[in-house]
């Protein structure tokens, strides 16, 4: 679990450091929220992996595996990005629970997922997608 967040968080650093990106902190923030999204993305992953995988051959397994990591952490790690997205446009939105306010949180949060798709995604290449294949082949031959 701490290993699969600290491989997410390490895939981002790579990414941003080669890219020449932003600032520092800006880079740390970034590598944290990976890191984070892939520490809790790990077990919920796990959960269909073993439930589809169940009583199946290796190669179902190491699919079910590879799929229901990846979705998780990137479903996780995009639903903490869209959360730190709202926060930093929380300013200007309007008094918390109005109507208007429920169409604003909509807006921004559909924005910060499109965004993560179109530029978060990338940040977990190459290494993620190492760690995710190295991941699932050790889920299919520890399920054995």
């Amino acid at each position: 679990m701490l290993l699969w967040g600290t491989v997410m968080g390490a895939s981002a650093l790579m990414a941003l450091v080669l890219a020449d990106w932003e600032t520092p902190q800006k880079i740390r923030t970034v590598t944290a929220l990976f890191a984070l999204g892939g520490i809790v993305a790990f077990p919920l992953g796990l959960i269909p992996a073993r439930f589809l995988s169940y009583r199946r051959q290796g190669e179902t397994m190491f699919a079910a595996a590879f799929l229901s990591l990846a979705f998780a952490t990137v479903c996780v790690t995009a639903g903490f990005f869209a959360l730190q997205y709202r926060d930093y446009y929380a300013e200007w939105h309007a008094d918390a629970f109005t109507r208007i306010w429920f169409l604003q949180f909509a807006h921004t949060f559909a924005a910060a997922l499109y965004q993560f798709a179109v530029l978060g995604l990338r940040l977990f290449f190459p290494l993620g997608f190492a760690a995710l294949l190295i991941a699932s082949f050790w889920f299919a031959r520890r399920m054995r």
